[in-house]
């Protein structure tokens, strides 16, 4: 029995036991990547409320850089939208151009890794949220 408030999950303290008995045993020391760091994503720079997000983004095949491209493409879009300088609408424009290819052969790559329909739908609606 246990005193009143405090309670006591034996599933909980057996299931360390075992896993404590296995370890001694070394039936973990054959599992990938024993002994070697674990490689986690460092989103300590990432507010806590948008980290699920960019968890997310991820998971889906974007990368940063992909994010960050497209957000100069929109910026260079919209500074061409105010722009009164044809030489200057000129060289925005090859800069457009620059980005939007750098931006297609990123996203062309990813899109050669993942051939699923699933991810392909997931993706598109990704896409028209960010446009």
């Amino acid at each position: 029995m246990h005193k009143e408030g405090i309670g006591i999950d034996f599933s909980v303290i057996l299931s360390e036991e075992r896993i404590r008995k296995a370890y001694e045993n070394g039936e973990f020391e054959n599992l990938p990547g024993y002994g070697k760091p674990l490689k986690l994503d460092d989103l300590s720079s990432v507010p806590d409320n948008l980290r699920m997000a960019y968890r997310l983004l991820k998971n889906a095949g974007y990368s940063p850089e992909e994010n960050r491209l497209k957000q100069e493409m929109m910026t260079i879009e919209d500074l061409l939208k105010t722009c009164d300088d044809q030489e200057e609408k000129e060289r925005l424009q090859k800069k457009l151009n620059e980005k939007i290819i750098r931006f297609n052969s990123l996203i062309s790559k990813r899109r050669i890794q993942t051939n699923s329909s699933v991810f392909k739908n997931y993706s598109s609606k990704i896409n028209s949220k960010f446009s």
